[in-house]
């Protein structure tokens, strides 16, 4: 059975979209013949806790050391900012002079990211320990990209074959931009993403775009292994009696869907039972502009903001909604984003609603599983022509989807195809 290390920041009990992935590749990768041993940091700071992501924590080895961390001492300054720009959560819109200034200390003080104080030591420890336990693989996963930098050094002193998994890109994801870099910041960020890049063995990414963006810095192999979705028991949930249209996770200015906002607007006003039986239910973190936006578009009383719910219940009230909504930034650089909850949504057999950036690879998979519909902001009458057919089937009555081909993105048959790549190293 090949042996295989992984090093990852995020472990139980972190919540969030970044925990997810890894832990189910560590649960089904024995199924495959790959024994998985997890190394993870002894005391981090988590942006999101979810105590029930340790019920679900597999039965494998877990090795944990020290981490000095600079968010620990900048939650005196601001706990909430400092938990959002740990998640990458960046206000663009008139940014306060905290905010600047914690942007700038984290965007070049800190390269390429608030955990490069754990490489070290951690090189240190794990080059002993890899030796003396003998393993076939060596898997590192960002961000946070620190992890990619232990893989880096180690890969300088060991003879052990290297997969660095990128769950978002480096230096085109969407903030990157925003965290105020100076010339020589940005370019130590392209210099390292170059290194790894090409010092790896392998290199695993989750969209098309990433690859196509990687494939322009490394000739080294690339292989595309998206997120997914867990394959549960049935969940008990009911579909929701109103006309409901569902955001589950984040949404903040950045992702404020003005277009949405503004067709949902037209059709109560053409419509009085759609206005009557409209919900608009977000789930998680939302930000006051997009409430606010909200409001000015007269749906307050068709808003319902759940706040931030376990995991479980995201799963229940994805189950339960009419319609699922999944909005992205329109920005070139948010293309290669696909968020994590798509997968869950494919699980949920619900119609999916998409807005986002013009070329996306989500739209690619919505066409692919016939499983929903995506718009770019400017395409509004087209939007508004989707939501009127939606709304039509809910009040026939005969308002469903049937997702094809969604079985391959299931966490065990991706944890198939990684065991495979793990083989041929």
């Amino acid at each position: 059975m090949k042996r295989v290390l992984i090093i990852t920041y995020y472990w139980p009990p972190a919540g969030g979209p970044g925990v997810q992935r890894w832990l189910y590749f560590a649960k089904y990768l024995k199924d495959f013949g790959v024994e998985p041993v997890v190394y993870v940091p002894e005391n981090p700071t988590y942006p999101i806790v979810d105590d029930a992501m340790t019920d679900k924590t597999p039965d494998v080895e877990v090795v944990k050391r020290p981490i000095r961390e600079p968010y620990k001492m900048a939650k005196f300054l601001s706990k909430k900012r400092t938990q959002q720009i740990s998640r990458g959560i960046i206000s663009e819109k008139d940014p306060s002079s905290l905010e600047k200034m914690m942007l700038f200390v984290r965007g070049n003080y800190f390269i390429p990211d608030a955990r490069v104080g754990w490489v070290k030591p951690s090189v240190v420890f794990l080059r002993n320990f890899l030796t003396e336990r003998s393993f076939d693989v060596i898997i590192t996963t960002g961000p946070p990209h620190s992890m990619h930098l232990i893989g880096l050094e180690l890969k300088k002193i060991l003879d052990i074959p290297w997969v660095a998994d990128f769950r978002d890109p480096w230096t085109t994801i969407h903030y990157h931009k925003s965290m105020r870099l100076t010339k020589a910041s940005e370019a130590k960020h392209k210099k390292l993403e170059a290194d790894v890049l090409n010092s790896a063995d392998h290199i695993v990414v989750t969209s098309k775009t990433t690859k196509k963006e990687f494939s322009e810095i490394t000739k080294k192999p690339i292989s595309v292994i998206t997120n997914g979705y867990e394959i549960t028991e049935s969940i008990t949930s009911e579909l929701d009696n109103e006309f409901t249209l569902a955001h589950i996770g984040s949404l903040l200015s950045d992702r404020n869907p003005e277009t949405l906002w503004k067709v949902l607007k037209e059709v109560t006003e053409e419509d009085t039972d759609f206005r009557k039986e409209l919900r608009i239910s977000l789930t998680g973190v939302v930000g006051e502009e997009v409430l606010q936006s909200i409001r000015e578009h007269g749906l307050e009383q068709n808003l319902i903001v759940n706040g931030y719910v376990s995991h479980a219940e995201a799963k229940r009230l994805q189950h339960s909604a009419q319609v699922l909504l999944l909005l992205e930034m329109d920005k070139e650089e948010t293309r290669a984003i696909i968020p994590g909850k798509l997968f869950e949504y494919l699980a949920a057999g619900r119609p999916i609603l998409s807005i986002g950036p013009e070329g996306s690879d989500i739209s690619d998979i919505l066409s692919e599983t016939e499983s929903g519909a995506f718009f770019t902001p400017s395409e509004a009458s087209d939007l508004k022509e989707q939501i009127l057919r939606y709304y039509s089937e809910y009040k026939s009555g005969a308002f469903h989807t049937q997702p094809k081909n969604i079985n391959k993105y299931s966490r065990r048959e991706l944890t198939r195809v990684l065991s495979d790549l793990i083989k041929s190293l």
